[in-house]
């Protein structure tokens, strides 16, 4: 092994172990983007559209694989957190013409392909169990007839569920359809937490549902959590840990709420004197990473959990890690293709394309009413540069695998580190000697001390955040709160 690669592995190695440090808290909490893309859906724009989408989808080589994202916009109740794209409805009836939209849509995108193997599939929503069971069934079976789906040994198949609508028979249905991935959303055990977002579950249902998908051997569970939530405590949320850590989840989310109840009207049913305070948040966050560490779980990164026997834990101690707009994969080479509305697809560049994003209509009308005239919605999205395209695989590395190989960046892309990224430097030193990162001519490592703060480093090299330039105005910053941009912890 060379010098810079056992360094490499050292750092990560050491990386696995979260070290809190409140002065550094102090000075980098500040609002920046959560790069689920590079750029941000806060630079899409409608130069892309649906031609340059179909042409971007003829361009894919044959041996790509596909990662498919199928958006279930409906939920039965409100849960007053949610600022996801949902339609909250008790009319079965309106699922009908949606789907007749996104069948529609899924022909238009397979026609276009040739024939490339779907290694993963993602229902998300919204509640995607909201379909009922002969209509997931049509669904499936409408993918599975319109494109190529690889082997269900070779297959991530998941979905979200929402466990007070989910029965033990919903589960066995779910794995005879090929799903062996799942994503329960419990928030929170505590049930004055519960009452006051209105999404209230019983310690019980979540119980049955784990042993039963343990039962039925899906492959990964996954808990969702969110800190922050109204009439939440250090000490309440530390009981919720105890039950998360008695059913251990193979993976666990983590997110901070945002209450921003001017642009989520659901948010204006939760009482702002009822949350709280940024130092409760902070030591809830900083007890859970304790806790879960403690219990053997792996601090992912951006929130993220994982028992180091799985999937993503073994990909990231290999440098193998990869992000896109559901979370972070294993699938690094995968294009991904959003299906229904609202959704987003990633295409990678290649020999014919420089790479595209692409996003569909936001509106549930818009969506089916588009489809409806031109099999496809696209309402916004982003061309990629080809330094759109060098600043992404740098970010990307460094917030999947706390490293970047600095010498082999230099080689695939044709440049010389120090001189493309001349107004990053200044930045980076900051970093170092703040411990935060570890620098060399031919790597940098996020230490233990910094994995908490890597958007901070991501920004570094972000063209379009401050101009790229982020120095004093990282330190200073008073952005808002938007769907790509959030609190660094």
């Amino acid at each position: 092994m060379s010098t810079d690669n056992r360094r490499r592995s050292e750092t990560l190695e050491i990386s696995r172990q979260i070290h809190w440090d409140q002065k550094l808290i102090n000075r980098y909490n500040v609002s920046g983007p959560r790069y689920t893309s590079y750029p941000t859906a806060l630079e899409f724009s409608p130069t892309v559209n649906n031609q340059s989408y179909l042409k971007a989808l003829q361009d894919l080589p044959k041996s790509n694989h596909l990662s498919l994202y199928v958006h279930i916009p409906f939920c039965w109740h409100v849960c007053y957190y949610c600022a996801c794209n949902k339609v909250v409805t008790r009319d079965y009836d309106r699922v009908s013409p949606y789907l007749d939209a996104l069948l529609k849509e899924i022909e238009t995108v397979s026609s276009q392909l040739k024939g490339q193997t779907v290694t993963q599939v993602h229902f998300g929503g919204g509640t995607p169990t909201f379909l009922n069971r002969d209509d997931l069934n049509s669904l499936m079976n409408q993918l599975r007839h319109a494109f190529n789906f690889a082997d269900n040994q070779e297959l991530e198949c998941s979905i979200e569920i929402d466990p007070r609508t989910v029965t033990v028979d919903d589960l066995k249905h779910l794995k005879t359809l090929g799903f062996n991935r799942l994503s329960l959303g419990v928030q929170d055990f505590d049930s004055s937490v519960q009452k006051a977002v209105n999404r209230v579950q019983s310690e019980h249902e979540i119980e049955q549902l784990m042993t039963a998908a343990r039962e039925l051997k899906f492959d990964s569970i996954s808990f969702d959590l969110i800190y922050g939530l109204p009439k939440q405590t250090v000490t309440s949320f530390n009981a919720t840990l105890d039950k998360v850590i008695q059913l251990q989840p193979d993976r666990l989310s983590v997110f901070n709420y945002a209450h921003l109840p001017h642009r989520f009207k659901p948010q204006r049913r939760i009482k702002a004197e009822e949350l709280p305070g940024s130092d409760d948040k902070l030591n809830i966050l900083h007890n859970t990473i304790d806790r879960m560490q403690s219990a053997g779980y792996v601090y992912i990164g951006m929130d993220h959990f994982a028992l180091p026997t799985d999937e993503l834990a073994i990909a990231q101690s290999k440098g193998e890690l990869h992000r896109n707009f559901q979370g972070y994969t294993t699938q690094k080479h995968c294009d991904l293709i959003g299906l229904g509305v609202s959704a987003i697809s990633s295409l990678q560049a290649n020999e014919q394309s420089a790479g595209i994003y692409s996003q569909n209509a936001r509106e549930l009308t818009d969506y089916m009413q588009q489809v409806k005239h031109s099999g496809l919605a696209v309402w916004r999205g982003a061309h990629l540069s080809r330094d759109d395209q060098i600043r992404k695989s740098i970010i990307f590395e460094l917030i999947c695998n706390f490293s970047l190989d600095i010498t082999a960046s230099q080689e695939h892309w044709g440049i010389n580190f120090r001189d493309y990224f001349v107004s990053s430097i200044e930045a980076l030193n900051r970093l170092e000697d703040d411990g935060m990162i570890v620098m060399s001519e031919s790597n940098i490592s996020i230490t233990d001390r910094g994995r908490l703060f890597v958007r901070n480093v991501c920004m570094a090299f972000d063209s379009y955040f401050f101009g790229g330039r982020f120095g004093e105005n990282l330190l200073h910053s008073s952005s808002g709160v938007t769907n790509a941009y959030s609190k660094a912890i």
